[in-house]
């Protein structure tokens, strides 16, 4: 999948650490997820429901 022209959004999470962020995109049918310091580097994709339950997860501590 190509996200090369996406509009990626940075965590909110990041606050002035320096670049040391997660940043993410959505396009169809697929999340993609990249490190900030390495935006030409590998990106982990993710089904919309891969994402749901990621973000469930993190939300209740992995429970």
């Amino acid at each position: 999948m190509d996200v090369s022209n996406a509009q990626w959004v940075k965590s909110s999470y990041s606050g002035s650490n320096g670049g040391n962020c997660v940043e993410v995109t959505a396009a169809t049918g697929v999340i993609a997820v990249r490190d900030s310091k390495d935006p030409d580097g590998p990106k982990l994709l993710f089904t919309p429901a891969e994402w749901n339950t990621f973000l469930h997860n993190l939300k209740s501590g992995g429970r």
